[in-house]
């Protein structure tokens, strides 16, 4: 059973909006279906929530470190409430997969995702689920640091909130440990034209 969820982007009004983040959109609705507040853990350097499920603990976590540290506050976590690799959800962009397209998969190489190469390191493991949630590249002539720092335009917008509203479809059959169908959800879902994503308040 997946017992830590964990949405990568970065922190701040200036990013909080930008394709880098789409990690963080997911991490925000599953709070809200799942009625988590988040608060702010200083000893893991992130915004947290925690709940149960089935009798089990939830951790949700947004790392507030910027991306390319990401494996910090993950690593950090995981360690001290002994939470093996395998038993962690990462969802994070995707360059390589359509806008408004997601895939669930275990392992693999960080595919020069900073966010994923610094938890890889930190955990010391790939062994980890990854919720890919498409961003889809810019064209040739266009710079990809800035594509996934950007706002995207609107129909864009609303593509990758279709990606995320994928992941939300198998939030049920991941509570409940079945990452087969899990999987199944992600990839053939068809989700309606999502709502636009609120980014979570600010805390105080």
């Amino acid at each position: 059973m997946i017992s830590m969820m964990v949405g990568l982007g970065n922190p701040g009004p200036e990013y909080e909006q930008t394709r880098h983040n789409a990690g963080f959109w997911w991490a925000d609705a599953v709070a809200r279906q799942i009625k988590a507040n988040w608060v702010i853990d200083k000893n893991h350097q992130a915004l947290v929530a925690r709940t149960a499920v089935n009798g089990q603990t939830l951790w949700l976590l947004k790392p507030q470190t910027f991306m390319n540290l990401s494996g910090r506050s993950v690593a950090g976590l995981a360690r001290f409430y002994k939470i093996e690799p395998a038993a962690i959800l990462v969802a994070h962009d995707e360059l390589d997969i359509a806008a408004g397209e997601a895939r669930l998969k275990f392992g693999g190489g960080h595919a020069g995702h900073n966010g994923l190469r610094d938890i890889h390191a930190q955990l010391g493991s790939g062994d980890y689920w990854r919720l890919r949630l498409g961003i889809g590249r810019p064209d040739e002539r266009a710079d990809v640091l800035n594509w996934v720092l950007k706002k995207p335009p609107l129909e864009q917008r609303i593509a990758v909130e279709q990606a995320v509203e994928r992941g939300l479809t198998a939030l049920p059959a991941l509570l409940a440990g079945d990452t087969a169908q899990a999987t199944l959800l992600v990839h053939t879902s068809k989700p309606q034209r999502p709502k636009p994503v609120r980014p979570a308040p600010p805390l105080l």
